[in-house]
């Protein structure tokens, strides 16, 4: 039914991991609002996704919610099966999902257990999950030639800015970036793109309890543009690709910081 339905309409459809609240919210709203039906994913059970489903399908655009956790291999498998059935069909991919380490630690004193854990879900997850998606992204291609597609992972400025007391966030996000490379490098022969979309200081739960701390080294000049960034900035760069208007460009970096990554004397 999903399936028939989907391709009669002729809408895409885009999968969102990490959707039900933060950056990857207002991923999956944007994208609503450029008329894509939105998979919402996230670890929690389908009451937390309640408000997001229906501010998607405000919209006008079909929405669905699949609980799944990246980081898990059933999971993963679970979750694209979930969407082939439901849409019967996906032309994007966001690689939002993300977590922090429980606790900050310098970096001679972190943990094993909370390395294992960043890396499961922040790359683990992702790399394993596009690969999945990359399969049927390829079948899709040679039913359908004309139908653009492309896989967008939402990385960091960690991804080269150290932060010795969470070194394993920093490695995860590196990690994000060079499989951003990767498979924009393995994709490019089959016309998907691949992009990565680098913030830098977000307004969001995670970065909440850093508040004061930013507010005061953004005041000092930290950012050439003197604000946190919101949620909606990045998901403004999301729209930007999604919407085809960098055809020629593979593997590249879409950095929303601000100016942070300007190297200035």
């Amino acid at each position: 039914m999903g399936e028939n339905l989907n391709k009669a309409v002729g809408r895409r459809c885009a999968l969102v991991t990490g959707s039900t609240r933060g950056i990857g919210l207002a991923i999956a709203l944007a994208l609503a609002r450029e008329g894509f039906d939105v998979a919402l994913n996230g670890r929690s059970p389908e009451a937390k996704a309640r408000e997001a489903l229906k501010r998607c399908r405000a919209e006008g655009v079909e929405a669905c919610y699949f609980q799944a956790d990246v980081s898990n291999p059933e999971a993963r498998q679970m979750l694209v099966e979930g969407v082939r059935k439901r849409f019967g069909r996906l032309d994007i991919l966001v690689n939002n999902a993300g977590v922090a380490p429980t606790e900050r630690r310098d970096l001679l004193e972190a943990s094993e257990e909370s390395f294992d854990r960043v890396l499961a879900v922040n790359l683990k997850g992702p790399y394993f999950l596009t690969q999945l998606v990359a399969r049927w992204m390829i079948e899709q291609k040679k039913e359908f030639p004309e139908r653009e597609m492309a896989v967008i992972n939402i990385s960091s400025i960690s991804a080269y800015a150290a932060s010795p007391d969470r070194g394993e966030y920093c490695v995860s996000k590196a990690g994000l970036s060079m499989m951003t490379k990767l498979y924009a490098v393995r994709l490019a022969p089959f016309g998907i793109n691949v992009y990565e979309v680098r913030p830098g200081i977000i307004e969001t739960d995670m970065t909440a309890p850093v508040r004061e701390k930013y507010d005061r080294l953004i005041q000092k000049g930290l950012v050439p543009i003197k604000r946190w960034g919101k949620p909606e900035d990045v998901a403004q760069a999301v729209v930007a690709l999604v919407k085809g208007l960098l055809k020629f460009s593979t593997g590249e970096v879409i950095n929303v910081d601000g100016g942070f990554h300007i190297a200035r004397l």
